[in-house]
């Protein structure tokens, strides 16, 4: 009703963990306590929030533009997470190791795979994965990932939110 939207009445206002956020050409509910960040993670970058009390925890949205017109041009969501693995971080050097924390000889890293989901809304298809990445130092027991990609007018639209896993469980009832 009228004057709802600016709160002119002085009624209570909703409780929510969520702020909607436009940008060009896309939208989404960013959590209320993340705050701007001017890091550039990758390339196309047009927002970046991260966690006001744990930068491990992050926001990045991507525009990038593609010959593609749908994100099913790259095949299955598997295939376009391998295409765009740099989501998910690069080891900047390579490592000689029999077993560092259990993982595979000469491996100080490694990626699961949790969750793969295909969705259509206003008619274009929205990829959306799970992953999680372990690493040896054992920071944060690892990092979830939830990446949303979809093409539309000419240009790629990549979501990642990044949670660390000890963050991740902390809201989940025991």
């Amino acid at each position: 009703a009228y004057g709802e939207g600016a709160n002119i009445f002085g009624a209570r206002p909703t409780a929510s963990e969520y702020i909607p956020y436009a940008g060009e050409g896309f939208a989404l509910l960013m959590p209320d306590k993340f705050n701007p960040s001017k890091e550039q993670d990758f390339k196309g970058t047009v927002l970046r929030y991260e966690d006001n009390f744990d930068a491990v925890s992050n926001l990045i949205v991507t525009c990038n533009p593609t010959s593609k017109t749908t994100i099913k041009e790259y095949g299955s969501p598997e295939k376009f997470l391998a295409a765009n693995s740099f989501l998910l971080g690069k080891t900047s050097q390579e490592f000689a190791s029999r077993s560092e924390g259990g993982f595979a000889a000469n491996r100080v890293a490694a990626a699961s795979l949790l969750a793969v989901n295909e969705n259509e809304k206003k008619g274009k298809t929205y990829y959306e994965l799970e992953v999680l990445t372990r690493t040896a130092d054992g920071d944060e027991g690892g990092r979830h990932h939830l990446i949303s990609a979809v093409v539309s007018g000419g240009k790629e639209y990549v979501l990642k939110v990044q949670v660390g896993d000890k963050r991740w469980f902390k809201g989940l009832e025991r």
